[in-house]
């Protein structure tokens, strides 16, 4: 293990009887730097942190945080990360001051150290007006920026977010991209899971990408989409006739079509080139186009790629 290297999981598997759930997972998350863990419902991200943060036990490989063997040293792990789970794990019956309060408490923090961080928090994450509101009133929403803000109440120097933005609204969880990135300018080690691409894309240093236990794709989020191609040229079409007339001019290009918007997307290899050769041979067959647009690729695109190739390897 390298003095760069705050997290190294290596050949990591775990099976829950005959379900094998993770089949030699190797990640590797740089001191201070974020690392996504990127796939869909049970691909094995949530399998992946309740190992890393000591909570489950796993069959085979080997898996150090902070140089601590998570196997052989797990209350050494304990003491340098954070964990915010998927679901809430706060009291119902306090307030939402005293469930902040309480976990500086346990932080070690001092009582006043602990009451200044809550207070920091509850205006953080927009509670202040139900800070002494029992949790059992909170909405939905509420309840998980409490949890979020818990999580927070300490800063170590690793921290596992597992979704950490689910259920939350639009405007709560660009709130807590904010807070996520000043962890990391703070020079915090985050390992983030997500559903979200976007979320991935905005916050991650890196990118892992895993699906039914296995990694399939990883780099930046760059990296990942220059390995599906160039850009794209959108075209929509006045009508019918013209849209049709577009997919046999350029049949040999494109990549999708959408019958009901009248549009046709290809693919671009040398952006400036392609596009004026794509509109002289439109304007040669007297097609007249509404809109063009030339778009980058996506991480949803590279997600998509990447599956419907690993199924196709099936």
């Amino acid at each position: 293990m390298s003095l760069a290297d705050s997290i190294v999981v290596s050949k990591l598997k775990k099976s829950y009887g005959k379900t094998v759930v993770l089949r030699g997972i190797d990640l590797t998350v740089k001191r201070g730097s974020m690392v996504a863990l990127l796939g869909p419902n049970g691909a094995g991200k949530t399998t992946t942190v309740r190992i890393l943060s000591t909570l489950l036990k796993f069959d085979a490989g080997s898996v150090t945080v902070n140089g601590h063997d998570v196997a052989k040293d797990p209350d050494g792990v304990r003491q340098v990360i954070g964990l915010t789970g998927q679901s809430a794990a706060v009291d119902e019956l306090l307030t939402g001051r005293e469930n902040l309060v309480m976990m500086g408490r346990l932080y070690r923090l001092t009582k006043a150290s602990a009451k200044e961080r809550a207070e920091e928090l509850l205006r953080q994450f927009d509670l202040v007006d139900a800070a002494d509101r029992p949790l059992k009133t909170y909405s939905g929403g509420m309840r998980r920026r409490l949890d979020l803000a818990v999580s927070l109440i300490a800063t170590p120097p690793v921290i596992f977010l597992d979704e950490p933005t689910t259920g939350l609204d639009p405007r709560s969880r660009l709130a807590m991209w904010d807070i996520i990135r000043q962890l990391k300018n703070d020079g915090a080690t985050i390992l983030l899971t997500t559903q979200y691409l976007e979320e991935a894309d905005q916050l991650a240093d890196r990118i892992v990408v895993i699906d039914e236990g296995r990694v399939i794709a990883e780099g930046t989020a760059r990296e990942l989409k220059a390995k599906i191609g160039n850009d794209r040229l959108e075209l929509t079409f006045t009508n019918k006739k013209a849209f049709e007339a577009a997919k046999r001019e350029l049949h040999t290009t494109i990549i999708a079509t959408d019958e009901e918007e009248l549009t046709v997307v290809t693919l671009l290899k040398n952006t400036d080139n392609d596009v004026r050769a794509v509109l002289d041979r439109l304007h040669a067959a007297k097609l007249k186009i509404e809109s063009m647009a030339v778009t980058k690729p996506t991480l949803d695109d590279v997600f998509m790629s990447l599956t419907d190739k690993k199924q196709e390897g099936k």
